[in-house]
C-alpha cells in the first residue's frame, strides 16, 4: 500500500470511528454485521434517500426478521409493503434473491457469488461482500462518487467519468476494513462532502484533496447536460361498485414493466396524446374530473386524466373496501389518484 492510499484510508477510518451516522441496518461496534439487514438496507437506498428508507426499513424487519421470513412470506404481502419505495423491480428481485439465499442455507460470502443473486448488480454485490463479509471490495455509491472526484480532481463529465473514479477508489480501499471504509466514504459524501457548500473545514481528507487545493472543490464532479424526458399521457380509471359496501376496482399490473405485480387502479396506454378512455375496466358512462396527475419515471413523465364511475368491472382484479385502501399497497403514482378521486368526492362530486 502506498503513502498516500494509507493516510487517506487512516484518516478516513479515525474519523469513522469518531463521527460515522447511527443508522438501523449497521451493526453495532463489536457486533458481527447481518447480511441480510446489510443487503436489506442497500437495495432499499437505490434512488432512495436514508431519511425515508430508515423507518421502512424498521417496519419491514420487524415484519420479516430474516430472509428466511421474507422468503416465506407471500409475494403479495411483500409487494404492497414496498409501496411507496418506487423502483418495484427492486422488490420483485428481492423476494427472488431471498428464496434463493434461503434454499441455499445462506448469502454467499463472496463477491462474485452475491452477483450470482437476482438483482444484485455490481455496486450491491460489492457492498455486501465488504460490510456484511470483509470481503475488500470496491464499493462506489453517488456519495463516494462526488468523495472521490474530488479528491482526484476527475475532470470528465459524468457517467464517462466512472471508470476513473471507481479505479481512483480501488487504489485508496484498503486490505482491512473494508467495509468501514465504504461506509466512511458514504458517510463523508453525505454529511461533509455534500454536493452543494461542501463544509471542507470539518473533512479529514481535506490536505489529500486536489480539487480543494485549486479552490472550487464543489465545481466537481462534472455532470453532462440532462436530457429533457418525453412526456406520456393516459387515464386512471375509478370504478366503485353500485350495490353493497363501496369499493373500488383494483388490478395487479403485469409481472414485467413499469410497477410491475403491484395491486393497481386500472389504467389505459401510457402513450404520446391523451388515450381518452382506451382499455376502460367497463362499459359505462365515465366522468371525468377536471384535474391530472402528475408523475416522473425515470425515462418520461407522465399525465393521467381521471375517469370515475359506477357499474360491473370486466377482466381480471378485485373489490377493494375504500376504507381500507391504505392497506393495498398501493404504488405512489395511483395513490396520488386516489386522493386526488377521494378529495373530489369529499367536495360531493361521487355522490
Amino acid at each position: 500500500m502506498n503513502a498516500k492510499r494509507s493516510s487517506i484510508a487512516d484518516r478516513l477510518l479515525d474519523w469513522y470511528d469518531a463521527h460515522g451516522r447511527d443508522l438501523p441496518w449497521r451493526a453495532k461496534r463489536g457486533e458481527a454485521p447481518d447480511p441480510y439487514r446489510v443487503w436489506l438496507s442497500e437495495v432499499m437506498l437505490q434512488q432512495t434517500t436514508v431519511a425515508a428508507v430508515a423507518p421502512r426499513f424498521r417496519e419491514w424487519t420487524e415484519r420479516w426478521p430474516s430472509v428466511d421470513a421474507l422468503a416465506a412470506a407471500p409475494d403479495e404481502a411483500i409487494m404492497a409493503a414496498w409501496a411507496g419505495l418506487g423502483y418495484y423491480a427492486r422488490a420483485r428481485n428481492l423476494v427472488k434473491a431471498a428464496r434463493a439465499v434461503a434454499a441455499a442455507g445462506g448469502f454467499p460470502r463472496t463477491e462474485a457469488g452475491l452477483l450470482e443473486l437476482p438483482g444484485l448488480g455490481a455496486y450491491t454485490a460489492a457492498a455486501v461482500a465488504a460490510i456484511a463479509f470483509g470481503e475488500r471490495a470496491v464499493v462506489v455509491d453517488a456519495n463516494v462518487e462526488r468523495v472521490v472526484a474530488r479528491l482526484f480532481a476527475i475532470q470528465t463529465p459524468l457517467p464517462a467519468a466512472r471508470p476513473a473514479i471507481r479505479a481512483a477508489t480501488d487504489r485508496i480501499t484498503p486490505d482491512t476494513r473494508a467495509g468501514d471504509f465504504a461506509q466512511a466514504m458514504m458517510d463523508l459524501g453525505a454529511t461533509l462532502c455534500t454536493v452543494r457548500k461542501p463544509r471542507c473545514l470539518l473533512c479529514p481528507l481535506r490536505e489529500s484533496c486536489t480539487a480543494y487545493a485549486e479552490g472550487d472543490p464543489a465545481r466537481l464532479p462534472v455532470k453532462a447536460a440532462k436530457k429533457a424526458k418525453p412526456r406520456r399521457h393516459g387515464t386512471i380509471f375509478w370504478l366503485e361498485r353500485r350495490e353493497g359496501a363501496r369499493s373500488v376496482w383494483l388490478v395487479r399490473r403485469p409481472d414485467k414493466g413499469l410497477l410491475g405485480g403491484m395491486r393497481a387502479l386500472p389504467t389505459g396506454p401510457w402513450v404520446d396524446a391523451s388515450p381518452a378512455l382506451a382499455a376502460a375496466p367497463a362499459a359505462i358512462n365515465w366522468r371525468m374530473l377536471g384535474g391530472q396527475v402528475e408523475h416522473g419515471f425515470t425515462h418520461f413523465n407522465l399525465t393521467l386524466a381521471l375517469a370515475v364511475g359506477r357499474g360491473e368491472a370486466q377482466g381480471e382484479g378485485e373489490w377493494w373496501p375504500v376504507a381500507d385502501l391504505a392497506a393495498a399497497g398501493l404504488p405512489t403514482l395511483f395513490a396520488k389518484a386516489a386522493r386526488a378521486v377521494l378529495g373530489e368526492d369529499e367536495d360531493g362530486s361521487m355522490t
